[in-house]
């Protein structure tokens, strides 16, 4: 029989004993009983931050995750961090902020969690940069934990027709030509973004939150529902439960981050369009797996994987259109049956990409 996983691996020595009673105080004075502190805690960590829509639904969502952990057996204790959003600041000194905003967020995390001790950790992630650094920061700590997506935001209606962040970006080169006035670029940048969520088409953020599932650190098919959709708190909830199974399994994140599932992610991307940032932030991740990764890596495995997904930037659909079709447990048998894909490959809820796609 294997030896079962000790789930107070960390926290044991952060609160137990006589000799620990000053940091058990200081738990207490925010709310835990003395009981709480007996159960492995869990570390909630989000970016939520009130300057853009992308992370605006986190906080919330992170009291869903934590229900999951307490049901399971858990004591969650949320964390946040920054982020920088690249649609707001492109264009001006702030986007200089944007790739180092990945490295801080992954040292916080860090930090967090050799700090308090935490035996496991939920990352909830939004934008560009929030999602890659998730995964990097549970890649260097090999902390049992999850990746969960904050989701993505939902179409505007302008004119009759469903509108994105795209279509405000192509309307103020409209507006440059003489072909929009004013009045109507008033009323498009007004409608496009009506709520909480990320980028609603395939740019970094579904391209890397995608790849995350298929990569097998994130649970799949949960980043194609919508940041304001109802079902997101079920996903919250189920989270939170699942990350305390894998912490009872002992499942770490390089058990996960293989050489196979970093392929699976880049093929994940490349079938729907995705981001060519997915380069940059899949050799970070690696880099922390200790996985080998390089350039000549994405060509090949880009020139073998078919495009499927008509998705915006360069085709006609948006995240919320690919839930409603089948999401990317769809997206896995397709390419499965294809071929495409390493099917043995584990993801954090135990099963196989190939077993997941199956059901």
């Amino acid at each position: 029989m294997a030896e079962e996983f000790d789930t107070r691996h960390n926290s044991r020595t952060l609160v137990d004993g006589p000799d620990r009673a000053a940091a058990r105080s200081y738990f207490h004075s925010v709310g835990y009983e003395a009981e709480d502190l007996k159960k492995p805690l869990v570390m909630v960590a989000h970016e939520w931050i009130g300057t853009m829509p992308c992370n605006f639904s986190q906080r919330a969502l992170a009291q869903r995750v934590m229900e999951g952990i307490r049901q399971a057996g858990g004591t969650p204790m949320e964390v946040n961090t920054i982020s920088i959003s690249d649609g707001i600041s492109m264009g001006t000194e702030g986007m200089k902020a944007s790739l180092i905003s990945r490295e801080l967020i992954a040292d916080s995390v860090e930090l967090c969690a050799i700090g308090y001790s935490f035996d496991a950790a939920v990352v909830i992630v939004g934008c560009d940069k929030t999602i890659p650094a998730g995964a990097m920061a549970l890649a260097r700590l090999n902390l049992p934990g999850i990746v969960l997506y904050s989701g993505s935001i939902a179409p505007g209606r302008w004119e009759g027709k469903d509108v994105t962040i795209q279509d405000v970006f192509e309307g103020v080169g409209a507006h440059a030509a003489g072909n929009l006035s004013d009045e109507r670029l008033h009323a498009l940048e007004q409608a496009a973004c009506p709520g909480a969520g990320a980028c609603g088409a395939q740019y970094t953020a579904n391209t890397m939150a995608t790849a995350l599932e298929f990569m097998g650190i994130s649970p799949m098919g949960t980043a194609t529902v919508g940041a304001t959709d109802p079902r997101k708190d079920d996903v919250g909830v189920e989270a939170g439960k699942l990350v305390m199974d894998v912490l009872k399994r002992g499942v770490r994140p390089r058990d996960i981050i293989t050489r196979e599932a970093i392929e699976n992610a880049i093929i994940c991307a490349a079938s729907t369009g995705g981001s060519t940032n997915i380069v940059l932030h899949a050799l970070a991740i690696a880099a922390e797996a200790g996985v080998e990764l390089d350039i000549d890596d994405f060509n090949r495995i880009s020139d073998a994987t078919p495009l499927i997904g008509d998705m915006r930037p360069g085709g006609r659909y948006v995240a919320l259109d690919m839930d409603r079709a089948g999401g990317t447990p769809l997206l896995a048998k397709r390419l499965l049956e294809g071929g495409k894909l390493h099917g043995d490959a584990m993801t954090v809820t135990g099963k196989t990409i190939a077993e997941i796609a199956e059901t």
